[in-house]
Formats: C-alpha cells, structure tokens, sequence
C-alpha cells in the first residue's frame, strides 16, 4: 500500500481505526514537510540547548497530535493541521526548554533584537523595512509574547496560521507551499496581518 493509492481522506479514516501502516503511509508522505518545519528551528533549538533527536521526537509528536484531533469537517487540509501541529509542537518545547534555563535578562530590546527563540525580529514582521514603525523597544521577553498574543487576537483563523509560520522565519513561498495557497494569497495575507501588528502596537 502506498500513500499515492489514497487519499488523505482514505489514509485518515484508516488511522482512526488505529491502521499503523496507514499513518506510515501519511508520515513518509509529508516527512518533506516535516524537515522543513524542523530545520527552521535547529538553531533555536541549539541556542535552548535541545539536541537534534529531542527536536525530531517533539516534531513527531506534532504529528501524532495532528492525526489525534484533527477534523475532517474543517476547512483546513491534513497537510496544513500536520503543519501547525509540528509548528506548534516545537515552538512550545523551545519555550520550554528556555524557561528551565532560567535565564534572567534585564535588557532592553530592540527591534532589530532577534526576540525569544523564535530566529526573527519582529520588525521584520510588521514591516516593510521602515525604521520608523511605532515600537521602539520592548522591556522583556515575556513582554514580546503578549505583545504576539494579542496581535493573534486581532487576526482570523487564516492569518494566525501564517502568523505563526512567519515568526518561525518561513518566507511567504514556503507558508505558500505549506498551506496549499498561492504566492500572492500569502503575500496579501501578510500585508493584512502587518497592518492590523502595527495598529496593535500603536494602541499600546
């Protein structure tokens, strides 16, 4: 059995009914996808002291949860929820593993500070390289994670997802390729969410 004779739909229904060869089948179909996402945080990973191993067992477990919840009744694909478990899987063991370091940094940063673990400032997010945007600095880390989650707030279901992807140093062709859109969808989308980052910090 090979996953080109199936359908996600197919392969999906299959695991629920605990089929191992057929969860096999989907992880040898998206491991592309996999490798992708976890070489985005290798770096990070290393600078939080997590080894290469530990980073691949938590992406699987991304998959694992991805393949436990998801809802064929949603508007997002296999491959995308596969996408945005791994993503979020290895996010929060990086944070993690950051907290147990317990690091104290009393430090002001920048824009130009690449915040967290995440590999990018967030100037690069919100803007279009205008070293005039409205937020000047921020006090703390865990200041820059509320400040990312209230920005989420402000976003739909979609721009979320990309979100996410962007603050994880993927550029629009890869979020593109990942969540099955087009270039320029992603490019509009990450216009809209710069907007609404921009207006958030403005009302701070």
């Amino acid at each position: 059995m090979e996953y080109k004779d199936f359908d996600d739909g197919e392969l999906f229904m299959l695991v629920c009914e605990e089929d191992e060869t057929a969860k096999e089948i989907l992880f040898n179909k998206y491991k592309h996808v996999i490798d992708i996402i976890i070489k985005k945080y290798t770096y990070s990973a290393k600078m939080s002291g997590i080894e290469y191993k530990d980073l691949y067992s938590e992406a699987l477990i991304g998959f694992t949860d991805a393949l436990t919840n998801y809802d064929m009744n949603k508007e997002s694909s296999l491959k995308t929820f596969i996408s945005m478990c791994v993503n979020s899987s290895l996010q929060k063991a990086i944070i993690r593993a950051k907290a147990q370091k317990n690091k104290i940094n009393n430090e002001t940063y920048s824009l130009e500070h690449v915040y967290g673990e995440l590999g990018l400032p967030l100037e690069d997010i919100i803007s279009d390289n205008n070293k005039n945007d409205p937020l000047t600095s921020m006090m703390d880390e865990e200041g820059y994670l509320e400040l990312i989650e209230t920005i989420k707030s402000t976003l739909s279901d979609f721009e979320v997802q990309v979100f996410e992807l962007m603050i994880c140093n993927f550029n629009y062709v890869e979020i593109a390729n990942l969540l099955d859109k087009t270039p320029k969808q992603i490019d509009n989308t990450i216009q809209r969410i710069k907007s609404k980052a921009k207006k958030v910090i403005e009302d701070k």
